[in-house]
């Protein structure tokens, strides 16, 4: 009789401490989980470089666009200018 009562102590008490591990287990997991999207500065770096990059060619683009307008209107000024001037109806 006591023998089982020990066997079934040790059972239970092997059962808690599996229990305690698995949790401790599943702790460690979520702690790394967490370190991992925290501290991914990789991905963030990568992320604000392509990010950079997309703006700077939207930057460009915006560029060229405002001096091919600045072209057009300074030879639209010129023109007019150049008729006004030549124009009989001054």
């Amino acid at each position: 009789m006591t023998q089982i009562e020990q066997d079934t102590f040790e059972m239970q008490v092997r059962a808690a401490n599996i229990v305690r591990a698995g949790e401790s287990l599943m702790k460690l997991v979520s702690d790394i989980k967490q370190y991992l999207i925290l501290n991914d500065f990789p991905s963030v770096n990568e992320a604000i470089t392509q990010n950079s990059k997309l703006f700077r060619t939207k930057q460009q683009e915006c560029d060229q666009k405002l001096m091919s307008l600045r072209d057009d209107i300074a030879a639209d000024l010129y023109d007019l200018e150049d008729e006004y001037f030549t124009s009989i109806y001054k």
